[in-house]
C-alpha cells in the first residue's frame, strides 16, 4: 500500500510539473502568433481577451467561483487593473513586431523585477542578499540586450522599450488586483479583466487605424486558445503547488522557446553576447520571484 501511495504521489508530482511547464510553453507561443496574425497587434490582443470570455465564465462557474457580487470599490480597482492589463497587452504586442521574440518575452515578463523595486520603495529599505544580485543581473542583462538592439536597429531598440513598458504596466495590474485576488478566484477575476480590457483594446486598435477583422482566423484562434485557455488554465492549476524558485525557473522556458521560434521562423540569430544578456535577465526574473513570493502570477495569469 505504501508503494502504491508513493507511486500515486509521484504521478501527481509529474502531472503538476508537466502542467507548469506546459502552461509556460503555451504562453511562449503568443509572440509568434501575434506576428502571424493579419490583424493589427493591438487587435490581436482584443481577440485574445474577447474570444476567451465565455470559456473563462464557464471555468469560473465550474470552479465554484462567484463572478457577480463584487463590492463597488473592489470593482473600481479591478477596472483600473484591467485597463493597465489592456495597455500592457497593447504595448507588448506592438513591441513584439519591432524587436526579437526572445527580447519581447523577457522584457514583457519584467513585472517581477519591477515589483521587487516597488517593494523596496514601499518598505523604505535597501535590498539584501539575493535582491542585490537580482538587481545587478537585471541591469546588466537589460543593458546588454538593449545595447544589442540598438546595434541592430533603432526600431528594435524601440521595440524593447515598448516591451519594458508592458512589464511596468503588468506590475501595475498585479498590484491593483492584489486585494481582489484574496476574495475572488482567478477565473472570476479573469472574466472581469476581459470584460473591462476588451473595449479598451478595441478602441485603441480603431484609433490606431489597425485592421481588426482577420481574414485568416487561425493565428488569432490559436493565440486565444494557447494564451488565455491552455496557458492560463495550466498555470492556475499548477502554480499554487510550487515555491517561487520553481515558478521562476519554469518561467525561463518562455524566452527560450520564443527565441527558438524567432530563429526558426524569422531568422533572428543570437550571438553569445545575446545569450549572456538573456541568461542575466532570466536569472534576475528567478531571483526576483524568490524575493517576492506574493507575486505568483506569470504573464497572463490572474
Amino acid at each position: 500500500m505504501e508503494n502504491e501511495g508513493a507511486h500515486k504521489s509521484s504521478l501527481v508530482g509529474l502531472a503538476l510539473i508537466a502542467a507548469l511547464l506546459g502552461g509556460n510553453v503555451a504562453l511562449a507561443l503568443g509572440p509568434w502568433l501575434v506576428r502571424l496574425a493579419d490583424t493589427g497587434p493591438v487587435s490581436a490582443g482584443f481577440w485574445r481577451l474577447f474570444l476567451a470570455l465565455p470559456f473563462l465564465f464557464l471555468f469560473a462557474k465550474m470552479s465554484g467561483q462567484r463572478v457577480g457580487g463584487m463590492p463597488r470599490k473592489t470593482l473600481a480597482l479591478v477596472a483600473l487593473g484591467s485597463v493597465a492589463f489592456a495597455l500592457d497587452l497593447a504595448s507588448w504586442h506592438i513591441g513584439i513586431g519591432l524587436t526579437r521574440l526572445g527580447n519581447a518575452t523577457l522584457f514583457g515578463n519584467a513585472g517581477s523585477i519591477i515589483l521587487l523595486f516597488w517593494g523596496f520603495i514601499i518598505a523604505r529599505m535597501l535590498p539584501r542578499g539575493f535582491e542585490w544580485l537580482a538587481i545587478v543581473c537585471a541591469l546588466a542583462g537589460a543593458g546588454i540586450l538593449m545595447g544589442r538592439s540598438l546595434e541592430i536597429s533603432t526600431e528594435t531598440f524601440l521595440g524593447d522599450l515598448f516591451c519594458l513598458t508592458a512589464g511596468l504596466l503588468y506590475a501595475v495590474y498585479l498590484l491593483t488586483l492584489k486585494g481582489a485576488r484574496t476574495t475572488f478566484g482567478s477565473w472570476s477575476l479573469l472574466v472581469w479583466v476581459s470584460l473591462f480590457g476588451s473595449p479598451v483594446l478595441l478602441s485603441l486598435a480603431l484609433i490606431l487605424g489597425e485592421p481588426v477583422w482577420p481574414t485568416d482566423w487561425t493565428p488569432v484562434l490559436m493565440l486565444f486558445v494557447s494564451s488565455q485557455l491552455i496557458g492560463q488554465g495550466l498555470l492556475v492549476f499548477a502554480m499554487r503547488h510550487f515555491p517561487p524558485l520553481v515558478i521562476g525557473l519554469a518561467l525561463l522556458t518562455q524566452p527560450a522557446i520564443a527565441a527558438l521560434y524567432g530563429w526558426y521562423a524569422f531568422g533572428e540569430m543570437l550571438v553569445p553576447v545575446d545569450i549572456l544578456g538573456m541568461v542575466l535577465l532570466g536569472s534576475a526574473l528567478v531571483l526576483s520571484r524568490m524575493s517576492t513570493p506574493s507575486t505568483k502570477p506569470a504573464r497572463g495569469a490572474s
